[in-house]
């Protein structure tokens, strides 16, 4: 599994990186980015409350 994200749509509100910050954090320009490829199993739920938390619905995760 590998998470994604829409940077163009993301409004740097941190609660990615703040739900799960083994996977995401926050790059130089304010804005998310997905720092672990391929997600350790032990971080999938947290990857996934974190896409199913953000509130612009721009992280997508691919089996």
């Amino acid at each position: 599994m590998k998470a994604l994200i829409d940077r163009a749509g993301c409004i740097g509100c941190t609660l990615c990186a703040t739900v799960c910050p083994d996977v995401f954090s926050m790059a130089k320009d304010g804005k998310a980015q997905v720092d672990v490829t391929p997600i350790p199993d032990t971080m999938i739920d947290k990857t996934v409350a974190a896409r199913d938390n953000c509130p612009v619905s721009v992280i997508d995760i691919d089996e």
